[in-house]
């Protein structure tokens, strides 16, 4: 076993783990359980979290590589009293159908948006494009890229709110 440390969602954690075993294993094990293990070579984008300001695919990133990093998963979206304004939006365009994927669609439209100018708002194309790995049976992606779109249009209100 080595040790590692790491933040997970704002969290200082101390964790043993083994050598080769992923960051999506050392997770799961720790009882984050909002990544989910499908495919396990990162075609599917379940396992998704955001490692510093980057998502990743958790399965195939060793765990000792987010050692000292912050890693933030899909239960570290909400804050205590509320929903991150992206589980909200996907919860009211129905982005979620059957809820597998969810989590990775969450995660990497977490990424996209936090790594963009919230007063430019993305063009459906480069939604599309920010989710392209994400496999999902259900959506037709048609509801995910709608609720990434109204989250960018919130983010957007709310920085001229603060601007203005």
């Amino acid at each position: 076993m080595i040790e590692m440390n790491l933040k997970v969602n704002g969290r200082e954690q101390n964790w043993q783990v083994e050598p080769g075993e992923t960051l999506l294993e050392a997770l799961r094990r720790h009882h984050f359980k909002g990544p989910k293990l499908v495919c396990g070579t990162g075609d599917c984008c379940a396992c998704t979290v955001v490692v510093g300001n980057k998502s990743v695919c958790s399965c195939c990133l060793p765990a000792l590589k987010a050692d000292g990093q912050q890693v933030t998963t899909v239960e570290g979206l909400a804050g205590e009293d509320e929903l991150h304004p992206l589980q909200a939006a996907f919860i009211e365009s129905a982005a979620s159908q059957c809820g597998f994927c969810t989590p990775g669609f969450l995660m990497r439209s977490y990424s996209f948006l936090k790594n963009r100018n919230p007063a430019i708002l993305p063009t459906e194309s480069e939604v599309r494009k920010a989710l392209a790995g994400n496999i999902c049976r259900c959506t037709g992606y048609v509801k995910p890229v709608e609720a990434v779109l109204k989250t960018a249009q919130a983010l957007k209100e709310k920085a001229s709110q603060q601007n203005g």
